[in-house]
Parts: structure tokens; C-alpha cells; sequence
């Protein structure tokens, strides 16, 4: 009997795929401690097995893994070695092929799911050189269908693909290991607080230091307006039409002269009605822009997006795409969604739904944009799972509803003499508005108000604004501005931001760049390795790999080329690197000043590994107070009123921020 062994990504993947194939007969066994799913299907017997992702990991020979011995500058040219790091796994598939199976690989397709599926098959080969028959199953999502027709259309393993990923595995080493190991021994970091650069990390660090310098650095600029607030039915507010004034005298004058008008004359009312196009389908970062404003993170919403993948309930959440391809089967999504609850929703787009979907300007072939493929069986989805699978399912049903239509009303008002202004925004007809609520209008509708009309005068009053500072990123705008200037992929931007808060660069939601951050981007400030324009490049030619334009060893090559340039220059500025980080770091840990002696307590870590905060006059100050030993440690400026001792502030996972007195002594946290 002929066999067939199918590889994909992780065990549930292939759990779900063999009951697909198998019409829900497969049979799972155990190979070591590896899951095998069985079945028989036309006279072959079909195997299933599930890796853990990456079986075979990059790294260094050994002896180039010490620090202190080896120079950062002798590694960027250093031949990077392939270990099996999922032994159990890579002695489970060396079993499975014996003899001479029939090969797919079913792992997720894109760069690193085709290198997952090609380092599967280098492995296999190692043990079975006779293998020749390897094909590839594509698919965008875990369903009954996307499944049969991706096994009855098998297609070319795609190496231009797998050689992209590996491209940016072997870059992303060398970059890391070289950068990293620099700034940590300059620094004297090593250990747990070793410091990290990376060639996608460090730009992206660096566009959040920027935004928070404008923000530090921002001058507010005092102006005044003047408001007057009418009453028709209900009160709103019209504002003078010359807007701001910046000068006060002026302000103050059109007031005086206004202030105790009681009547105000309605002298041109101009509506306009409105077409609203509805948004177009998301693709990985219009996806997790939206979920910024759930108050998800990146992170969270990429793996919770992952799983409803893998459940078969949405389509593969990496992609680029904003167009639905001819091939999506639309009627048949709506179909699943009208048995959900989500069928009022549904029986609108089907009544009263638009011609054709709405588009977004990238189009590409590899995946569809995410949309919904299921849904849920009895089982509960989770807070957070119902909150993305909710999002998807508007989204998809809102890119095929009608266009809003609204109605802008925009008024002149004059009051004795002076010209006042006001708009006012009604929904006539919401269509895709009442299916994607996610968009909130701020405007009011304004009463029915008619031309020479006489109203009353509630209040005037003139007030003293300010200027405001720009925003800061929130995660959903800073993967977009990273897409914006090709730092990173679809896979790989909310990972970086994960790796800025696991490093402690930043802190917060919107994330907010410590001080190490400050002086890390401060020392490479004349550095290429925090400007966006050498990682696009990186980018770009990984990206002529996976369509077979370039190869892999030029694009190393160049890379390396690229690294050298950029250590020659970190060289030159070692020791002013060296201080700045070292300020930095302490003026972080800084929590106040001590209540005995008056100088800087720090935080610091005991023999045991606690952390724990110490006065910098030790040993004539023995001073100290203990510290939680879990959640996020930040120094605030807040002194306790009633023993002296410095406020801090901690953040925990799941629990509300607490600002407790370090003084575990003191009355006010007994309170």
C-alpha cells in the first residue's frame, strides 16, 4: 500500500486537516511523544503530522556564544550553523519515511511557513535520499472545502518563498547578535540586562523617541475663541468664523462688543447630502489598527487571530491584500453568517447590499484579506475571540453593504455684527454605518434651522485655549507607519513592538520610550541602523528573493557589507555610547530621594534575584525598602505627604495600576 504523509505547521493544524480529509475517520496515534493522525483513502494510507513551527533553529558554532570573548566584529562574518531544535519531532518524521512516501507539505503559506515546510523536507531528505515526489497544499483558510480543493490542486513547494524567510532568519542573527553584543558590552549590560539593537527594533524605536521629543520639546501656543450658545429645541454651539484669535486684545474686543446680545439671526443654512463609502476589507494592518481601539495590543490580537484561523473560523490573518479574489465564494460566507448572530446583518447585505465589494488599493495573490470562513460550533469563544471574530464579520459584511448616506448641515450666524459658525451631521440612511459601528461622528444634528431665522441666545463666552502637542503612537499607528516606510512585514511589526516591551524600551499603552530608550537612539543618532532607509532596503531585496529576482547568498552578502559600515561608525563613538547608556540606566532606576539622607535611592537586585530599592549614600545609608517582586516597577515625581518617602507606581497584568508609598510602614498604605 502507497502512503502519503502530510507535514503542517502545529499538531491542531493537522488534527483539523486529517479530520477533513478523512470525513472525520482519521485515527490518532502516537509516534514518541508525537501525535499521528491515520486514515486510509483511495487504497493509500495518509499520514498527518503536526510540527511545533521551526524544528530547525540558526545559530552561532559553539565557542562564538561567549561574549566577553569573541569580538561583535568577528561575527558578521561568521557561517551561521542549522540545529535540530524539536528533537522528538525530527526523530517522529525520520520514522515516518522508511520508505518512499508521497510528500505535501501543508504548513501555512507564507515566507516562514514555506521555510517551516522546506527545513521539514531537508530533514526527511538527510534520513531518506530516494524522496522525489513533494508537493505543496495552499490554502488561506482551515476549512472543509479550502482543504479539498487545496489537496486536489497541489502545487510546486515554492523555494524562491523559503528562501526569503531564511534570508531574513540568517540577516536578523547576524544584526541582532552583532548590534546587541555591542551595545551590552559597551555598556557593562550583560546578563539580564543585557540591551538589545535590531535592524528593524531600532528604527521603530526610534520613530517613538522622535514623537516623544516633539512631545517634551512642544511649545503650546495660547490663543482664544469665542463661543456662543444658541437654543432651538435643544442648545449647540456656534464658534466665531474667524476661529482662533492669538491675540488676546482682539479676542476680548469682538466679546465686549457681543457679550449681552440676546438674539441671534440664522443667515445661511447650506445642506449637502453625502455618499459614504464603506471601508475596504482588511488586510494585516488595517486589521490591527481597528483592534487598537478594542484595547487589544498587536501582539494578543495576532495570536487570538491565529487560533480563530486554526478553529476554521477566519480567513489566514498574514496578508497584504485588500482585494477579494473573483474565486472567494461570497454567497457561501453569507450563507454560514445567516445561520450566526449576525443574520439581521446578513439579510441586509442580501436585500440591500452593493453590486460589487469595496477595494483597497494592494492587491496580491498569496491570500485573501481576512475575512470570516465559520461559525462557532456550541463551544464559547473567549472574551477576546468574540471581540476579533465580531470585528471580522462586520468588516467582511460591511465592505458589501450600500453606501451611507448623510446629510451635512453648515450654518451662518451673525450676532450683532459678527460672523459665527456651526455644522451639524445626520445619518439618513446608515446601510454599512449600522453593520461596522466601530466609527464614532462626533458632529450632533443640529435642529431644523431656517434662513432670516431669530433665535435665542443661551450664553457667550471667550475661552483661553492652548496649542497641543502631537499624539503618540498608539500600536495600530505605529504598525501602520512601519508599513508606510517598509520596516518589518505583516508577520514580523507587532512581534518588534512585543520585543521593545519585553526589553523595557517602552512602557504604557500608547507605548511610551524609557530613558534607556532615549540614550540608546541618543548614542546611534548619527548611526544608519536607526534610519528606516537600510531596512527597507534589506526589505525590498528579501522581497526580490521570494519573487526569484535576487538570491539568497547576494542578499547575506550585502547585508553583511551594510553591518560593517555600520559597526566602523559605532566604533568611533564607543565611549560617549558607553556614558549615555549608563546615565540613562540610572536615572531609570532612580525611584527619589531618600527621606534619611536626601540622595538617590535606586532599585536594585539582590543575590536571591529580588528586587528590591536601595539609597546610593550606602554604607554611611543603609536605607532600603522592599519592592513587589512581579508586575511593571515606574517611577513617578510623587513624594507621600505623610513620612517623605518616594511614590511609585506599579503595573500588573489583569489588576488595577496601584501607587503605593515604598514605605511599607506608613499609614497611607495601610489605608
Amino acid at each position: 500500500m502507497s502512503k502519503t504523509l502530510i507535514i503542517c505547521e502545529k499538531n491542531i493544524a493537522a488534527k483539523r486537516i486529517a479530520y477533513f480529509l478523512s470525513n472525520g475517520k482519521a485515527k490518532s496515534t502516537m509516534i514518541g511523544k508525537t501525535p499521528i493522525y491515520e486514515f486510509t483513502k483511495d487504497d493509500e494510507l495518509w499520514k498527518v503530522v503536526g510540527l511545533r513551527g521551526h524544528i530547525i533553529s540558526l545559530d552561532y558554532p559553539a565557542g562564538y556564544n561567549k561574549w566577553t570573548k569573541i569580538s561583535p566584529h568577528d561575527l558578521i562574518n561568521v557561517e551561521p550553523c542549522k540545529k535540530v531544535s524539536e528533537s522528538s519531532i525530527a526523530s517522529s518524521l525520520k520514522s515516518l519515511v522508511d520508505k518512499n512516501p508521497f510528500l505535501i507539505i501543508a504548513t501555512d503559506f507564507d515566507r516562514e511557513g514555506e521555510l517551516i515546510g522546506v527545513e521539514a523536507i531537508n530533514l526527511i531528505k538527510n534520513s531518506n535520499k530516494n524522496i522525489d515526489k513533494i508537493k505543496r497544499a495552499k490554502f488561506s483558510a482551515i476549512t472543509n472545502q479550502e482543504i479539498t480543493t487545496a489537496f486536489d490542486r497541489l502545487v510546486e513547494v515554492d523555494y524562491n518563498l523559503s528562501n526569503a524567510g531564511e534570508a531574513r532568519q540568517r540577516i536578523d542573527l547576524v544584526w541582532g547578535a552583532v548590534l546587541t553584543r555591542f551595545i551590552s558590552l559597551t555598556s557593562h549590560r550583560l546578563g539580564k540586562d543585557f540591551l538589545s539593537i535590531g535592524r528593524v527594533q531600532s528604527p521603530t524605536l526610534s520613530l517613538l523617541v522622535e514623537r516623544e521629543k516633539e512631545i517634551k520639546n512642544f511649545e503650546p501656543k495660547i490663543f482664544w475663541k469665542i463661543i456662543a450658545t444658541l437654543k432651538k429645541e435643544k442648545e449647540f454651539d456656534t464658534i466665531h468664523s474667524a476661529g482662533q484669535f492669538w491675540k488676546e486684545k482682539q479676542a476680548k474686543g469682538i466679546y465686549n462688543k457681543i457679550k449681552d446680545s440676546k438674539k441671534a439671526n440664522i443667515n445661511t443654512v447650506k445642506k449637502t447630502i453625502n455618499k459614504e463609502i464603506p471601508p475596504t476589507p482588511f488586510n494585516t494592518t488595517t486589521f490591527l489598527q481597528s483592534v487598537s481601539s478594542l484595547g487589544i495590543s498587536a501582539t494578543k490580537a495576532m495570536s487570538i487571530a491565529e487560533e480563530l484561523y486554526v478553529a476554521g473560523l477566519i480567513s489566514y490573518p498574514r496578508t497584504d491584500n485588500t482585494v477579494y479574489p473573483p474565486s472567494l465564494n461570497i454567497k457561501g460566507i453569507l450563507e454560514k453568517l445567516s445561520k450566526s448572530s449576525f443574520y439581521k446583518e446578513v439579510q441586509e447585505v442580501i436585500d440591500n447590499g452593493r453590486q460589487r465589494p469595496t477595494r483597497g488599493k494592494k492587491q496580491t495573490t498569496d491570500h485573501p484579506p481576512i475575512h470570516p470562513v465559520g461559525v462557532p460550533s456550541n463551544k464559547k469563544l473567549s472574551g477576546g475571540q468574540e471581540k476579533i471574530y465580531e470585528l471580522v464579520c462586520r468588516r467582511f459584511l460591511a465592505t458589501l453593504s450600500k453606501d451611507a448616506i448623510s446629510e451635512t448641515c453648515d450654518v451662518l450666524v451673525d450676532i450683532s455684527g459678527e460672523s459665527f459658525k456651526t455644522s451639524g451631521y445626520r445619518l439618513i440612511e446608515p446601510n454599512w454605518r449600522g453593520i461596522y459601528t466601530y466609527f464614532k461622528e462626533k458632529r450632533k444634528q443640529l435642529p431644523e434651522l431656517e434662513n432670516g431665522e431669530i433665535i435665542e441666545i443661551s450664553q457667550i463666552k471667550l475661552k483661553e485655549d492652548k496649542t497641543k502637542p502631537p499624539k503618540r503612537y498608539s500600536q495600530g499607528s505605529l504598525i501602520a507607519k512601519m508599513e508606510q516606510l517598509s520596516l518589518g512585514t505583516k508577520s514580523t511589526r507587532h512581534e518588534i513592538i512585543n520585543k521593545l516591551y519585553g526589553r523595557k524600551y517602552i512602557s504604557g499603552s500608547p507605548p511610551v520610550p524609557t530613558s534607556t530608550a532615549f540614550a540608546v537612539i541618543g548614542a546611534l543618532a548619527d548611526c544608519d541602523v536607526i534610519k528606516p532607509k537600510m531596512t527597507s532596503a534589506l526589505e525590498n531585496d528579501m522581497s526580490a528573493i521570494a519573487e526569484g529576482k535576487r538570491t539568497l547568498e547576494d542578499t547575506v552578502r550585502e547585508s553583511r557589507r551594510m553591518l560593517t559600515k555600520v559597526m566602523k561608525s559605532l566604533e568611533k563613538d564607543k565611549d560617549k555610547i558607553k556614558t549615555s547608556i549608563q546615565n540613562a540606566h540610572k536615572e531609570q532606576n532612580t525611584v527619589g530621594k531618600c527621606p534619611k539622607c536626601g540622595k538617590d535611592m535606586i532599585t536594585r537586585t539582590s543575590k536571591k534575584a529580588k528586587r528590591f530599592v536601595g539609597c546610593t549614600g550606602f554604607p554611611n545609608c543603609k536605607n532600603t525598602y522592599s519592592l513587589p517582586q512581579k508586575g511593571e516597577i515606574i517611577t513617578t515625581d510623587k513624594v507621600c505627604n505623610t513620612c517623605g518617602t518616594p511614590i511609585i507606581k506599579v503595573i500588573m497584568k489583569g489588576k488595577k495600576t496601584w501607587e503605593p508609598c515604598l514605605n511599607l510602614n506608613c499609614p497611607t498604605n495601610k489605608k
